[in-house]
């Protein structure tokens, strides 16, 4: 028998399981294997359109509402019958298959071939309101006032949690931490030869472009001064406005910043003329943490606390400004940064405005340098980094602007 595969999505609304089932599907065609998704959410609008926007739909107890999901996972799992019959390989199967009762239908109904069950885990909360406001700017909501149209979802999460069970019977299955790229727990597939690309696929971070930038010049990066939360100089304005010159005509849906004034006046200008852009402002994308030495000079510094410059020329990395932040304890916050900002986007192109330590770090994540090394990484302020990674595409580029 010619090896195929089902693999059917399992996760509440709201956690990543549509992007994660186009990597699975964009990751497969790339090793020559033929994969499709079958997704409910898409046949529901077009068999039921706007009533079934409505959060009633799935409200359990709805006998209409479901007996009409039912018909629509039945319909699903004929038509994912079919494509590995006509030559497919892999069937993506992307609904929230909430309930072991689900699950069950769709394995004893699938019989030709193993069912493979991806569980989407994401507990972090800002994620999950940031991805319910952006399901809730889709076009079946656009009768809805955006308070409306966030309430009803929040609504329909409830009733999807009132029956929700996560994976534990099932033959085949995969947790995944959709935010951190990780696998949290497996019952193995080994028979499938797409298991383990599959699992490959789900570990690594996946880029399709994202600029890195940093603010513009302030006053403090005139006077050598450290942190603090300075304005952009007239020449930080002027390179805050090419940067958006030079983005004119980019999609970049998703902008990042940090919390600082110089982050956030750079995003300006790009942000005036990107109507429907998203900008959110991340702490953990904030200028490492200078402690005591917050706004002093580094002449000042070596002049007045000399034991801070020996210790700090010793190990870059690793030392820590009197009660501040090193490198090293960057790492974290940096990474959770940009575990965010990737998850939010997609795969929809990004750019992070950040700064010359955080953007040290970020690059890290994708250069693997040494970590001694990290601290001396180049980060001008009039040209930005553009990163593309993916399983079998790595693109790293430092361009002017």
């Amino acid at each position: 028998m010619i090896p195929k595969l089902y693999v059917a999505m399992v996760g509440l609304p709201a956690r990543g399981k549509s992007t994660l089932a186009k990597r699975i599907r964009e990751g497969l065609r790339e090793d020559g294997i033929n994969a499709a998704i079958f997704n409910n959410g898409d046949l529901r609008r077009q068999m039921f359109g706007p009533q079934s926007t409505s959060p009633d739909f799935y409200d359990p107890r709805n006998a209409a509402g479901f007996d009409a999901r039912e018909h629509i996972c039945r319909k699903n799992l004929a038509a994912a019958r079919e494509y590995l019959a006509c030559g497919g390989d892999v069937a993506i199967l992307d609904a929230t298959n909430a309930r072991p009762a689900r699950r069950a239908l769709i394995e004893s109904t699938l019989t030709d071939y193993p069912v493979l069950f991806i569980e989407c885990v994401n507990e972090d909360p800002l994620l999950q309101d940031a991805c319910i406001r952006r399901k809730a700017r889709l076009p079946e909501y656009a009768a809805c006032t955006a308070e409306e149209a966030y309430a009803s979802f929040i609504k329909r999460i409830a009733f999807y949690e009132s029956v929700y069970q996560p994976l534990e019977h099932e033959r085949f299955w995969l947790r995944v931490d959709a935010t951190a790229n990780r696998i949290l727990e497996e019952r193995p597939c080994e028979s499938s030869p797409y298991y383990p690309p599959i699992r490959d696929i789900l570990v690594t971070t996946w880029v399709r472009r994202l600029f890195l930038a940093r603010h513009g010049q302030t006053p403090y990066n005139l006077e050598g001064r450290i942190g603090g939360d300075p304005p952009l100089s007239v020449r930080g304005q002027q390179q805050a406005a090419a940067l958006a010159r030079h983005m004119e005509g980019k999609h970049i849906p998703w902008i990042f910043t940090s919390t600082r004034l110089r982050s956030l006046q750079t995003a300006a200008p790009l942000l005036a003329h990107r109507g429907r852009a998203n900008h959110m402002a991340l702490k953990e994308f904030d200028e490492i943490w200078a402690g005591d030495c917050e706004g002093m000079r580094y002449c000042d510094i070596r002049e007045r606390m000399p034991q801070v410059t020996a210790e700090r020329n010793a190990d870059k990395y690793r030392y820590a400004y009197p009660n501040g932040e090193s490198y090293a304890m960057l790492l974290e916050r940096v990474r959770r940064g940009l575990q965010r900002a990737l998850f939010l986007a997609g795969d929809d192109p990004l750019m992070i405005i950040g700064h010359q330590a955080i953007n040290r770090v970020l690059l890290s994540l994708f250069l693997r340098r040494r970590a001694e090394d990290i601290p001396y990484t180049f980060v001008p302020q009039d040209q930005y980094y553009h990163i593309s990674c993916l399983p079998r595409r790595r693109l790293f580029e430092l361009v002017p602007y």
